[in-house]
């Protein structure tokens, strides 16, 4: 008789395995045997994951405030690579300008 043990999965295994069924077109239950896990797990994750839910987000966020989240970052850093590219031109002027002999 075997005593039924209770598997604990890290986020990033339960991405991998959704991974698998919802982009890679595996079935749940290939999938399933291939990471040596239940099927019925595996399809409670894909499930979850269809219906917007991200179970490999360790702050449990959404699919919508993710996305929402990807949307202020990509902002952020268009803003940061506009002032780095200021900055680079200004660097240059500057550089020019303290040259001996190119001061009119």
């Amino acid at each position: 008789m075997s005593k039924n043990v209770s598997q604990s999965y890290t986020p990033e295994f339960r991405a991998e395995a959704v991974k698998l069924v919802i982009e890679k077109g595996m079935s749940q239950e290939d999938a399933a045997k291939r990471l040596n896990m239940p099927k019925g797990t595996l399809g409670y994750w894909v499930a979850s994951a269809r219906k917007g839910h991200v179970p490999s987000d360790p702050n449990g966020l959404n699919a919508v405030e993710l996305a929402a989240e990807l949307a202020r970052v990509r902002k952020e850093l268009a803003e940061v690579r506009m002032e780095r590219d200021i900055l680079k031109k200004a660097t240059a002027y500057f550089a020019r300008e303290s040259l001996p002999g190119t001061r009119s």
